[in-house]
């Protein structure tokens, strides 16, 4: 699964860019199920299994990542740009990016600090001061790189770090999409359904059509959620922690998750020795927030991949909370397929 997760971490794909990461799935499942890509450009993927459910479940996850949009070019040949997805501006300065389809390298830059006023230098930096460096000495010479409406992305290699974790960008929620890769090329308990869903960094865009043709019974989000376990962060403040296994939410700021399936994962994570843990705060949102109102309504849980510094240029997760939630994931979709 690591390789699978290297590879798509290592592919651009922002909110309405996503083709980079359709093509690669869609190269890995055009053999093994039936699928169809929508018009706002979601996969809509179906696989027999073993048996016919009582229920139809839908699992998702995200193809987009955060990153940025070229909105204009300087006379001097500097970038300006504004965010895709919600990004700290905090952590933006100084990063390396790729700008546009041919991948050209570039730094975000700011007014050095020593021209800064006293006030500007105790204040955040605001992106509308920023802009992407490329080594251009003009407008004209950029434009023979970069086009207004490019996007750009952090650059971050994907790298093994201590015992059991990984780095890269773009783990949310390239995991999701690298669990249910690995369902697909699996043999299933029950015929399911798979959506890989585009746009949800900027509003939850794909989930809702997604839903609404699919129309599941159940559904399961795959998802990657922030994990504050650093220095000085102590209780319900820490959100989830690393190695302690798979995050199951009871309420975020898009969705009140079902009573009865938020004790169903605890269960069959206790019966079945997965590692399993609450989300103890109510904070961000998923797909869910889309999913669970559409048509006349849909039983929607979600399971998220504990991983701290996440929407930022590197994100760290651990290998044993992707098994964790590889393994509750399947479970749970068995269960809902034969509830």
């Amino acid at each position: 699964m690591l390789e699978t997760l290297k590879t798509l971490c290592e592919r651009n794909g922002t909110s309405g860019r996503e083709e980079n990461i359709r093509n690669y799935i869609i190269g890995r499942i055009q053999d093994k199920c039936e699928y169809q890509v929508d018009p706002l450009g979601n996969i809509l993927v179906f696989k027999k299994g073993r048996n016919r459910p009582k229920n139809k479940v839908m699992l998702t996850a995200h193809m987009d990542e955060v990153g940025f949009i070229i909105t204009y070019i300087t006379d001097d040949g500097y970038l300006k740009f504004d965010c895709v997805g919600g990004i700290d501006e905090k952590v933006i300065v100084g990063r390396n990016v790729t700008v546009g389809e041919k991948q050209i390298p570039g730094v975000i830059g700011l007014k050095a600090v020593h021209l800064c006023e006293s006030d500007e230098r105790e204040k955040a930096p605001k992106v509308r001061n920023m802009y992407i460096d490329i080594g251009a000495d003009s407008r004209q010479q950029a434009e023979e790189y970069v086009e207004i409406g490019d996007a750009a992305y952090f650059m971050s290699a994907f790298e093994p770090i201590g015992e059991s974790k990984i780095k890269a960008k773009a783990i949310d929620d390239r995991f999701g999409c690298c669990v249910m890769l690995k369902m697909l090329e699996s043999e299933l308990e029950y015929d399911m359904h798979f959506a890989f869903l585009v746009q949800e960094e900027v509003g939850l865009r794909g989930a809702g059509a997604a839903a609404y043709t699919i129309k599941p019974d159940y559904a399961v989000v795959i998802e990657a959620t922030t994990a504050a376990d650093v220095a000085n962060v102590t209780g319900a403040d820490r959100v989830c922690c690393q190695g302690e296994g798979a995050v199951v939410s009871f309420m975020d700021r898009s969705t009140i998750y079902s009573r009865e399936l938020y004790k169903k994962a605890f269960q069959l994570a206790a019966e079945n020795g997965i590692s399993v843990q609450t989300k103890t705060a109510v904070a961000g949102g998923n797909d869910a927030g889309a999913i669970h109102k559409a048509n006349a309504g849909i039983k929607t849980l979600t399971v998220s991949l504990p991983c701290r510094y996440i929407h930022s240029a590197t994100s760290v997760a651990d290998t044993r909370d992707m098994a964790s939630c590889y393994a509750l994931v399947k479970l749970l979709s068995e269960d809902f397929a034969n509830a």
